[in-house]
């Protein structure tokens, strides 16, 4: 198999980038992205670190992050596994990604930029759960706002298809195989749902 590994062949094999898709291109929030960005509350934060990348998905009950200013977001690091791999590749490398989505739209809106964490209590404070708060929160100054192409989306029939979970594995059996049985099965599976909701924020 041949692999290409110079610019100037990959760019050969496709057409000239349209017009729009490099116009649609802003460097801060501007009214109508701020207003979709606003509206979702599922994002999928990419960072990239010595050991490598990772993506992880970010979701809340509400915007999933709040607007510092035009070109300055704050996403909450609510509970998780505490793996910290996204926080940790921050700290040593500052460039990220993030993809917003919104349910039943084939769209994406995505920002890339630089992000610090900072656990400054003033701030932590702004994500007031129940008297909750997360542990840092993700401050990303924007470089680029932009919208994808809805192909993607498209092609999968994202918000058209059924609920197709099960046919999947469970989390309890991946980590059973995972693991070689030490953790997992179907008592994980079955206790997995209250210790979340207890755990939630």
């Amino acid at each position: 198999m041949q692999y290409i590994d110079d610019i100037e062949t990959l760019e050969a094999l496709y057409g000239t980038p349209a017009a729009p898709s490099l116009r649609k291109v802003a460097p801060l929030l501007t009214p109508l992205y701020r207003q979709w960005i606003m509206a979702s509350r599922l994002c999928i934060l990419s960072t990239v670190g010595p050991e490598g990348v990772d993506g992880s998905p970010r979701g809340d009950d509400g915007p999933v992050v709040l607007e510092l200013d035009d070109r300055t977001l704050a996403l909450p690091d609510w509970r998780g596994n505490n793996r910290l791999d996204s926080l940790r590749n921050i700290v040593r490398d500052p460039r990220v990604a993030l993809m917003f989505i919104v349910p039943g739209s084939n769209n994406v809106v995505r920002v890339n930029g630089t992000a610090r964490v900072t656990a400054d209590p003033s701030l932590t404070a702004r994500f007031d759960k129940k008297g909750k708060h997360p542990a840092t929160v993700i401050v990303i100054d924007i470089a680029e706002v932009y919208t994808q192409c809805a192909r993607a989306l498209m092609r999968a029939r994202t918000w058209r298809s059924g609920d197709e979970s099960a046919t999947l594995p469970t989390m309890g059996e991946i980590l059973a195989e995972a693991s070689n049985g030490d953790e997992g099965g179907a008592r994980y599976d079955a206790e997995w749902r209250a210790r979340a909701e207890k755990t939630m924020w």
